[in-house]
């Protein structure tokens, strides 16, 4: 099992990538005939394991996965997953931090695969609607206890003969950039929420994935 280590004393060097803001052009991904598929019943942890520290607890309360305790990791067991929307309500507590992890692996640690961000108020000052380690906000998009709608469309693609993955993240409808790796930082994975400390409590309602083409 990778170890996992605190996020806030990492630093990270970005390389061939380029974030592009909400009122730049991107290219639609077509999703006729694609359906969302549920991936949490609202009453059970079925489709889901912990990785990480054994006192970490995850479990459902009042149609909600919680998360608290040390560092973990929840991750789907179905996958692995490459271009698809992605979904999920979510809450954090007032000082917490957590992270919805994409492409990641079936035995994920911290750094494994990309994470949105989940953090308000914690004291690592990159906010929710970030790429960790990829391209970060600042701004307070979310308040703490506060629910709200995250979604990624992930799929890979071309610019200007380059191959790249591009990951569009928007938060309760509002599409806050696209972001374009080209150096296809992670190929294909599974999807994961993180339970990052003990002060930290995320909730997690209505998780869907709808898989492209």
């Amino acid at each position: 099992m990778p170890a996992f280590v605190s996020r806030i004393t990492l630093t990270f060097v970005a390389v061939g990538v380029l974030c592009l803001y909400a009122n730049a052009p991107a290219q639609e991904a077509s999703t006729k005939d694609a359906q969302w598929v549920s991936l949490f019943d609202g009453e059970t942890l079925d489709g889901w394991e912990k990785v990480g520290d054994k006192d970490s607890v995850w479990e459902v309360m009042d149609g909600a996965i919680r998360g608290s305790g040390p560092a973990s990791m929840l991750v789907t067991t179905k996958g692995p997953y490459r271009n698809f929307r992605y979904r999920a309500e979510i809450k954090i507590n007032d000082g917490g931090n957590s992270g919805l992890y994409f492409r990641t692996a079936a035995k994920p640690g911290f750094l494994d695969g990309y994470e949105a961000q989940i953090d308000s108020t914690h004291r690592d000052p990159i906010r929710t609607g970030s790429l960790y380690g990829f391209c970060h906000v600042y701004k307070q998009h979310v308040k703490p206890d506060t629910w709200f709608i995250y979604e990624l469309e992930v799929r890979d693609d071309e610019w200007s003969g380059r191959k790249m993955t591009r990951i569009k993240v928007t938060i309760d409808g509002n599409e806050l950039y696209e972001y374009l790796d080209f150096a296809l930082t992670f190929k294909e994975g599974y999807f994961a929420f993180q339970q990052h400390d003990p002060g930290s409590k995320v909730d997690i309602r209505k998780v869907e994935v709808m898989p492209l083409k």
